[in-house]
């Protein structure tokens, strides 16, 4: 078997580097390319991507924004590695029980983790690390930053603004993996939660003044308190007066994500099937005995990701879209998505691929309780002011006509949350 094990080892390491050393040459690309096929009239679109967050303006080039406290968090970290650099390579760069000393901050562990337009041609946005975070606003003609609120052990997202009273309704993330719906106003004040228990509940939204819709799963733990599983999502209604808490969607074999009421009183909300996570005593056998394959798999998967990453080919035969590197494993609305496989495999959206199943539908349910599918692969997705739909594909941003057919508006390589201005 060790053998046998080699042997495949050789024959994949053959494969790949046939495949690398016959890569063509492609000029370098940018993390995400505009199209702009739709009439946007009036419309700003921004979304996350790992960490990042991009902009189109009304009419305008996909540019990423960069914040200026990131800035100067890396001009602080090069500033600090030229101070050092001269304990490079000797005794000085060694610390305790032989571990490498680290200088300086990484600016690349602040990640956008949400974004919200506001009225005053601004953006606010949570930027978080691994202790620290704060809220930030973002004017988009000035490039001024404004620092609103900032400290330890503070970690939200899903912000999401009323643009009457000017409260934030958010996510808040603790360190035992609970989250909790808060709110706050737009000067970093008065933060408040609002629910509890052991549950992940998220992507909150305004319904009126007085009243909130948010996703909510259940949390499975072991004997020693860590997380095994996590439930279905439901939608929960909160009401802000009285306290009342109102189960909106519930189904053991369904997923009911990202809840969002119209203007007119509807509830739009993405529908997906819900993995139950299923491991008994009774798999011992069956994995002992499939070990040797599944390594295989597991190693030819691995060098697979390189051949990928760079060549743009797989090891196999089968064509597909190109992907790049850091889309091979993706987590989406708490999914993780082998992008490899779903760019092969999953239809198109006005001509993109889509890097979720088509399971994944926005229905949007009426006052009478009936649903209506608007859309399928659906990975994200927001309402603008003046009521259009602007959803996610993964790869695509698209804007949802009245007749039911989507426009491209820009496309990336990873599209997470879309925020519509």
């Amino acid at each position: 078997m060790v053998l046998l094990i080699g042997f495949a080892l050789l024959v994949c390491l053959l494969i790949l580097f046939y495949r690398v050393t016959d890569a063509p040459k492609e000029p370098a690309s940018g993390t995400a390319s505009a199209a702009g096929s739709a009439n946007l009239s009036g419309i700003g679109v921004a979304y996350l991507s790992n960490g990042k967050l991009f902009y189109q303006p009304d009419g305008g080039a996909l540019r990423q924004l960069h914040s200026p406290y990131i800035q100067e968090i890396e001009d602080r970290l090069a500033r600090s590695n030229e101070r050092n650099a001269w304990k490079k390579n000797t005794s000085f760069e060694v610390a305790a029980y032989g571990q490498m000393k680290q200088f300086g901050e990484d600016a690349n562990a602040i990640r956008y983790t949400s974004a919200q337009f506001d009225q005053q041609q601004s953006i606010l946005y949570f930027l978080s690390d691994a202790g620290i975070g704060g809220l930030f606003s973002f004017n988009l003609e000035t490039g001024v930053e404004t620092r609103i609120v900032h400290r330890q052990n503070l970690d939200l997202s899903d912000l999401n603004l009323n643009r009457e009273t000017g409260k934030l309704v958010c996510t808040s993330s603790s360190k035992d993996s609970i989250t909790n719906i808060a709110t706050l106003d737009v000067q970093g004040n008065n933060l408040r939660e609002l629910t509890g228990g052991d549950t992940a509940d998220s992507a909150p939204a305004w319904c009126d003044d007085d009243s909130i819709v948010y996703q909510s799963a259940g949390l499975a733990r072991d004997k020693a308190g860590m997380i095994v599983a996590l439930g279905h999502s439901t939608i929960q209604k909160l009401d802000l007066r009285s306290g009342k808490l109102d189960t909106v969607l519930d189904d053991p074999n369904t997923d009911f994500l990202h809840p969002r009421v119209t203007r007119t009183g509807e509830l739009l909300f993405i529908r997906r099937p819900y993995e139950v996570p299923q491991y008994s005593s009774g798999n011992i056998l069956l994995d002992t005995v499939l070990f040797p394959f599944r390594l295989l798999r597991a190693v030819f998967h691995y060098l697979n990701f390189f051949s990928m990453m760079y060549s743009r080919k797989p090891l196999t035969g089968a064509s597909g879209p190109a992907t790049q590197a850091d889309v091979k494993a993706i987590i989406l609305k708490g999914k993780r998505i082998d992008a490899e496989k779903a760019l092969r495999s999953e239809s198109m959206v006005a001509g993109v691929p889509a890097l979720v199943p088509a399971s994944w539908q926005l229905v949007q349910r009426s006052r009478q309780g009936d649903d209506r599918v608007l859309a399928s692969n659906v990975a994200s997705y927001d309402i603008t002011p003046a009521g259009q739909i602007l959803y996610s594909n993964g790869r695509g941003v698209f804007l949802l006509g009245d007749d039911g057919r989507s426009t491209l508006v820009l496309k990336g390589d990873l599209v997470g949350d879309i925020i519509a201005r």
